[in-house]
């Protein structure tokens, strides 16, 4: 059994791994990059569910770990790496209000704003800070920079990795805060949700602005309808 002071002091060594993850994507602008700094972050995921097993001893831990694992760090990148490779953009240079550098100090200042929030609302941490603390702090900032991608970016595969981004952020904030069976579920659905996202954005346009996207869309639509007539 590991010593509990060195695990705590891994997990928040991965815990700079999330928050650099999220930063990488909030800046970069290159596609095949973003699909694995997602993949590292989800794996970082991975390693902090195992470091806290080996605290708790939850088995419930495990599955989150394994679930993370295979939809997150194997199946969805692998699923968007293989069309990206079909397609000739690369790169995502379009921006909506936000550039990159106003991006990461927007960031920023919310850590510092939800660090202080927390800190108002659980005084007793205050003094010294637990890992629970900071994990709750690292979640609440990896959805609300997620959100930022989702925010701030043009391309509809930009946006969905920013939604992926914002799970990740749940996902870290459920671990530290919340009821794992709970995680476990939710966990299983949303992913299940986001594959069909990106199915349909797959098949219609993952080289297309989101308003792009909705004029392929409805021209779908329109001759799926003229298919019926006779």
């Amino acid at each position: 059994m590991m010593d509990a002071a060195l695990v705590e002091s891994i997990i928040r060594i991965l815990f700079a791994g999330v928050i650099i993850t999220a930063a990488y994507i909030i800046s970069t602008r290159n596609l095949l990059s973003l699909v694995s700094v997602y993949a590292l972050q989800s794996a970082t995921l991975v390693g902090i569910a195992l470091c806290l097993y080996t605290i708790e001893g939850a088995v419930v831990l495990l599955g989150i770990a394994l679930v993370t694992f295979a939809s997150k760090v194997l199946i969805i990148p692998y699923f968007i790496a293989t069309i990206q490779e079909r397609i000739r953009i690369k790169r995502d240079i379009e921006f909506h209000y936000l550039n990159p550098t106003t991006s990461l100090f927007l960031s920023m200042a919310l850590m510092l704003v939800i660090y202080m929030a927390l800190s108002s609302i659980m005084p007793n941490v205050s003094g010294k800070p637990t890992l629970f603390f900071f994990g709750a702090v690292v979640g609440l900032s990896l959805v609300l920079m997620g959100m930022m991608v989702t925010f701030s970016r043009k391309r509809a595969i930009t946006k969905v990795l920013g939604y992926l981004t914002m799970e990740n952020g749940v996902l870290l904030f459920g671990m530290f805060v919340t009821e794992l069976p709970f995680i476990i579920e939710f966990l299983i659905v949303i992913d299940l949700i986001i594959l069909v996202i990106l199915t349909a954005i797959l098949t219609v346009g993952i080289d297309s602005t989101l308003e792009e996207y909705h004029n392929r869309l409805h021209r779908f639509y329109l001759w799926e309808g003229t298919e019926d007539v006779p």
